[in-house]
Parts: C-alpha cells; sequence; structure tokens
C-alpha cells in the first residue's frame, strides 16, 4: 500500500513524456498524479499530501519556476526535482536558489529519476 508522502505529483506539457514518466513511476509503485500544466497542478487540492513534485522547466504559459513561485506563496513546502532538456550552470543555479533538490536533463537516463525520487522520499527535508 502506498503511504501518502509516497505520493508523487508529475508536472509536464508534452502528453507523450508525462505518459511515459507516469507509467515507469507506477512500475516502481508510487502513486503518480500527472498535470499537463502548472496552474493545473496549483488547482490540485492535495498539494501537502504529496512526497515529491517532478515538474517540468519549459512550458507555455507558465514555466516551472514560476510554478516554484506560486508554491512557495502559498507556503507549500513540496520537494521539487527539475526535469529540463536545457541544464545549463544559469538553470542549476536558479534551481538551487528555489530550493530544487535535484535537475535531471531531459532525456533521462533510465534510473535517474526513480534514484533522485528515492533519494527525496528517504531524505524529506
Amino acid at each position: 500500500m502506498t503511504k501518502p508522502r509516497d505520493l508523487i505529483l508529475l508536472v509536464d506539457d508534452d502528453l507523450a513524456v508525462r505518459e511515459s514518466l507516469k507509467f515507469a513511476l507506477e512500475l516502481e509503485g508510487l502513486a503518480v498524479r500527472a498535470f499537463s500544466s502548472g496552474a493545473e497542478l496549483l488547482r490540485h487540492p492535495d498539494l501537502l499530501r504529496a512526497g515529491c513534485l517532478v515538474l517540468d522547466y519549459k512550458m507555455p504559459e507558465m514555466d516551472g519556476f514560476e510554478v516554484l513561485s506560486r508554491l512557495a506563496a502559498r507556503h507549500v513546502p513540496l520537494p521539487v526535482i527539475l526535469i529540463t532538456p536545457d541544464a545549463t550552470g544559469p538553470v542549476r543555479r536558479r534551481a538551487k536558489a528555489a530550493g530544487v533538490r535535484h535537475v535531471l536533463e531531459k532525456p533521462l537516463s533510465d534510473s535517474t529519476l526513480r534514484d533522485s525520487i528515492a533519494d527525496v522520499l528517504s531524505n524529506p527535508g
């Protein structure tokens, strides 16, 4: 049985990426709720129950850093893994300043996301 803090929230505007990541994480025994946008995520009633947020950086309308800003304004202390095709130094520095736990570059290797989620769930602080 999945513990409430093992709920993974996943935000990616690319349907194929979102569905494949959700499927892979569910195969690992994790409960996953997937969203196509930051706005959709922010409407979710159980943000405080989640153990981790996997967040795409580059999305139309509201990028990952805007989502992080809005979560911070709402005092939602959610551990975040940022995924991006562009993990440059400036992106990594901005992510670190925003409290992001891991920055992963797309395309993701086989175990990178799984290992990062395991780290966040076992070390929530």
